[in-house]
């Protein structure tokens, strides 16, 4: 079965995205696919490379990353939300003349059009929020 995840709870905030983390790792280690997370609203500071949690508390970037290394999950992030919340790629940066970016590969900038094509090209799309 193919799965999509659309996460809308913001890291260490709310259980919205910790749950998505183990419920995508359930996903993969039974054999099914987890093709992409789309990361919406809050849930756009996931893709943060600033995060830096304590030692005993799981790194959910890093958890993300591993999915995409791992699997070749897509790690999506709503290039809107982004923007309001500050979360910028070096190519966006650099368009809106800031100098510096929080949003690095794997995680992409992309338009909520990759969230519709993952609702109709997957068997389920599961949604995470607060």
């Amino acid at each position: 079965m193919n799965y999509a995840l659309l996460v809308h709870g913001a890291p260490y905030s709310h259980q919205a995205a910790l749950s998505a983390l183990r419920f995508a790792d359930t996903v993969v280690t039974s054999g099914h696919r987890l093709a992409s997370v789309f990361f919406y609203h809050d849930g756009v500071h996931n893709a943060s490379a600033l995060m830096s949690p304590p030692q005993d508390e799981v790194h959910l970037a890093e958890g993300w990353q591993r999915l995409h290394q791992d699997y070749g999950t897509q790690l999506l992030v709503c290039i809107a939300a982004g923007l309001r919340r500050g979360l910028l790629s070096a190519d966006e940066a650099n368009r809106h003349g800031l100098a510096s970016h929080n949003v690095e590969a794997p995680f992409e900038l992309t338009g909520i059009g990759q969230l519709v094509d993952a609702m109709l090209n997957n068997d389920r799309l599961i949604t995470f929020a607060p």
